[in-house]
């Protein structure tokens, strides 16, 4: 290198425009039009900074002047012909007044007198305005080229006037491809990550990945290599982002927070990182599609490389990572803590549940809700089982009784019941009552012989429905062996045990089989009923209401406390015939009710004397008496309780996931 070194900005500007970069839509409109002999008496060029924009200008003073290459582009300005002006520092009316007073002079060695206004935007109005008659009528040699940043703060009567152009950002790529070639021409050793770790730093500015690339040389010399290049422009490099997302597949907390102290410690700012992190996940959303790969502006190494992990991280998982990052940025810069607020941010992240887990969860839940009433054990439900012959063989020769009396349960578990259940009645053993058994299965043995009076006794459901009888506890105490539950069979449209068990449903088994009138009979001499209470001449909607008080207290000793504090709180709205009319408070309330309506019902009878078919329906809820969810609920204790607002505000404690 020379003496008088010269950045490379400077050093590698171009002199053509086939040297400019990512412009080819401005430079090739150019050239036509030169061609043609048909340029425009003002230009305006507009675009980011780094992309070319004064460049063009001068290119295109160069051009039309027919100026040797051999003038650097910086020392046009001195010619006769060529007159550059930095609008930021001569932004008054006195400076416009100088330039129109330049317009004037034809050009001394060249066809066209040219004018550089750079930053345009920066003149004042008055400036703005004393420049339009110029402007709109200049001499046939003023050409006027103004360059800016900020175009809309141009006076749209200047951009009435003028050809505008807008310069596009130079893309990483692009720019690889230019710092690759000025490495060859310099000797410079470098590898393609760095390149690409300069070109993304640029940010679609060739000016500004040139000025990197001269600080790279300066702190690294001829050879750059990756790590050292991260160390001089204290960029988050890649590999410390992928080091991250590991922890956070394997949810590994303390992996984590030993990172983010490296990353402190080492310098990087906490924006900086998130602003990485951010476009780290980006790329990650996109490698989950081979053919949007292109998208990703990585060398091909680390493109693959994102192509492995993103099959770790689902797309919705993935977009949730970049919610809490984007809000985090947004609040990290009034924390007063940053590194609290940093380190709390990528915990999440490491902690957050993955979507499939969630999906699995839910399905077992389902899953759960569909098969619930089959987890319930006969000893639970109250309802009892079936035996086989041989179990109440068993039982019958171990409490001493004739092997005659073992027919019933066959005759019970070949008769189904009315609701196509499977049951047996679950009574204990009197001595007094076995000639009525015996009696009984006679019975049986005739009614199987003559189907036609069995259908005829089940065609009629409404006279069996209030002949359903309650069985009481007998007066005297007698050892009993349990039953053993039996297998039952599988039946596609069994939906399960009530959730409540009564102690009625517990007495009584099962309801009485509608072809076993003489069977009832027995059952009812066997067992001595409750006296009901005779019913009056009218039964009317006021006289159950007045009779409801009594009814809910006479559940206290037969049914669960739930099932009574629910009766209790039942509206009686009307009596129809022999249905009344029900209202309860919730869908919670309307299920267990109707799981013990039988039940219910009959025990109505004993307070109204007659049997009354309940009809209920869950009454609706106004706006106000809705229950609030749980982000509602969370999100008014905020408003009451400002401490916890500032919790959440510092800590972040929101229910995000």
């Amino acid at each position: 290198m020379s003496e008088t070194y010269r950045a490379l900005t400077r050093k590698y500007r171009p002199t053509s425009f086939d040297d400019i970069v990512s412009q080819e839509h401005v430079s090739n409109t150019i050239k036509n039009a030169i061609k043609q002999n048909r340029l425009s008496h003002a230009y305006m060029f507009c675009g980011p900074r780094g992309v070319g924009k004064t460049t063009m200008a001068r290119v295109l003073a160069r051009t039309i002047n027919e100026i040797d290459t051999s003038v650097d582009g910086e020392s046009l300005n001195q010619t006769l012909n060529i007159v550059e002006m930095d609008a930021a520092s001569n932004n008054k009316v006195d400076d416009v007044h100088h330039l129109r007073e330049s317009v004037r002079i034809p050009p001394q060695n060249g066809k066209y007198k040219v004018f550089i206004v750079d930053e345009v935007h920066m003149l004042s109005k008055a400036a703005f305005n004393a420049l339009l008659k110029t402007l709109e009528e200049p001499p046939e040699h003023a050409i006027f080229i103004f360059a800016t940043t900020e175009p809309h703060k141009v006076l749209p009567t200047i951009l009435s006037r003028v050809q505008r152009f807008d310069f596009k950002r130079i893309s990483v790529n692009e720019i690889v491809q230019r710092l690759r070639k000025i490495s060859l021409d310099e000797d410079i050793s470098i590898d393609d990550e760095s390149l690409h770790v300069i070109a993304k730093k640029a940010d679609g500015a060739l000016r500004d990945a040139l000025g990197l690339m001269d600080q790279a040389i300066a702190f690294c010399g001829d050879t750059i290599t990756h790590d050292e290049l991260l160390q001089a422009l204290n960029v988050v490099g890649s590999e410390r982002l992928f080091q991250f997302m590991e922890c956070v597949k394997n949810h590994d907390a303390d992996a984590g927070l030993s990172l983010i102290d490296t990353l402190l410690q080492e310098g990087y700012d906490i924006q900086e990182y998130l602003i990485g992190l951010t476009e780290h996940l980006r790329n990650l959303y996109i490698a989950h599609e081979t053919e949007q790969l292109y998208l990703v502006e990585e060398s091909e190494e680390t493109k693959k490389r994102y192509q492995q992990t993103a099959k770790h991280f689902s797309r919705d998982d993935l977009m949730r990572m970049l919610h809490i990052i984007s809000e985090a940025q947004i609040k990290l810069k009034d924390a007063s803590q940053p590194r609290i607020q940093f380190e709390i941010t990528l915990l999440k992240l490491i902690h957050m549940e993955r979507s499939e887990k969630l999906s699995e969860l839910l399905a077992g839940l389902e899953e759960l809700k569909k098969n619930s009433g089959n987890f319930v054990s006969p000893s639970e439900n109250g309802s009892s089982q079936e035996k086989t012959t041989a179990e109440a063989k068993a039982e019958q020769n171990a409490n001493g009784q004739d092997a005659s009396e073992a027919e019933e349960p066959k005759q019970v578990q070949a008769t189904p019941e009315r609701n196509g259940q499977q049951a047996s009645v679950d009574q204990e053993p009197a001595p007094e009552s076995e000639p009525e058994l015996q009696h009984e299965a006679k019975a049986d043995n005739s009614a199987e012989e003559e189907p036609s009076e069995t259908n005829s006794v089940e065609e009629s459901s409404d006279e069996q429905y209030e002949e359903e009888f309650e069985v009481e506890e007998p007066d005297y105490e007698e050892p009993a062996m349990e039953p053993e539950p039996e297998e039952d069979e599988d039946d596609e449209f069994d939906i399960g045990a009530p959730a409540i068990v009564t102690n009625l449903s517990k007495k009584a088994g099962v309801a009485v089989k509608p072809s076993r009138p003489k069977r009832e009979a027995a059952a009812a001499a066997s067992f001595p009923q409750k006296e009901e209470k005779p019913a009056p001449e009218k039964i009317t909607a006021e006289y159950v209401q007045e009779q409801w008080v009594n009814y809910v207290n006479s559940l206290e000793d037969e049914f669960p406390k739930l099932l009574q504090m629910q009766v209790e709180r039942v509206k009686v709205l009307k009596l129809k015939g022999k249905d009344l009319y029900l209202e309860c408070e919730s869908q919670f309330s309307h299920k267990i009710l109707e799981e013990q309506k039988t039940d219910l019902q009959k025990k109505l009878k004993e307070c109204v004397g007659t049997l009354l078919r309940f009809n209920i329906s869950v009454a609706k809820q106004s706006e106000k008496d809705k229950p609030m969810s749980v982000y509602e609920r969370f999100k008014q204790i905020q408003q009451k309780d400002p401490i916890i607002k500032d919790i959440v505000d510092i800590f972040g404690a929101e229910l995000e996931y």
